[in-house]
């Protein structure tokens, strides 16, 4: 078993971890740091368990708008904007508060 979390595919990279019985993937160009997003991929499933409760592929299939949403707001234009679990999840709760 390989334990790399990196494939390479002519001048692009696959970044991927996996939490239980879930793979998270990011495609990255070669210029893009692996263990950055390694990182990065930590921070979204810290902040989707934060919001769900250890979070499962229900919780994202059932709220795919508030993954997306928490996506949206970690990253811009391709760049990661914000890491704050806090600020990342407020809007979500507003809108949970809302609703």
């Amino acid at each position: 078993m390989s334990l790399c979390s990196f494939v390479e595919h002519r001048t692009y990279k696959i970044v991927y971890r996996r939490y239980a019985s879930l793979f998270f993937l990011v495609g990255v160009d070669n210029e893009e740091n692996e263990l950055a997003i390694l990182e990065f991929i930590h921070l979204l499933v810290e902040t989707m368990d934060r919001h769900f409760g250890n979070v499962c592929e229900l919780d994202i299939m059932f709220h795919l708008e508030k993954a997306h949403f928490m996506l949206e707001e970690m990253v811009m234009n391709g760049c990661i904007v914000e890491t704050s679990k806090n600020n990342i999840l407020a809007p979500i709760q507003l809108m949970d508060k809302a609703s």
